[in-house]
């Protein structure tokens, strides 16, 4: 009986740590955008997936995007693969961007050149 007033106080400690993992405030959430490039790397990691995608802007600069995903275990269940990319694949890509301008986001939705879509969620 007495461990149990010890347990409600470690679950207590541990589940501010959970919340407190994911926080988004890093991403303009309110702006969506669009663009073409090339996968040069995809992480199916934990706790979150990444899509490197190397885009070309207007003015002919390259840049490579890092694009966070959620889990792997989430992406399985909307249809996602750790072999639904390689380096290559030519890609049109719609994430949420860093505020800070960095070439960065929060990936909502991917396209591929034969119309799949695959979304973030």
């Amino acid at each position: 009986m007495r461990a149990i007033p010890m347990i409600v106080p470690a679950l207590a400690a541990l589940s501010g740590t959970a919340l407190a993992h994911h926080s988004f405030s890093m991403f303009d959430m309110k702006k969506d955008v669009t663009a073409v490039g090339v996968v040069s790397d995809f992480r199916w990691t934990n706790p979150h997936a990444w899509m490197h995608v190397d885009i070309t802007d207007a003015k002919g600069t390259k840049a490579t995007w890092a694009l966070e995903m959620t889990s792997p275990n989430t992406l399985v269940r909307s249809g996602w693969r750790r072999s639904s990319f390689k380096p290559g694949d030519k890609v049109t890509v719609t994430y949420h961007p860093l505020v800070n301008g960095k070439p960065g986001g929060a990936l909502v939705k991917v396209v591929l050149p034969s119309g799949t879509v695959l979304e973030n969620r």
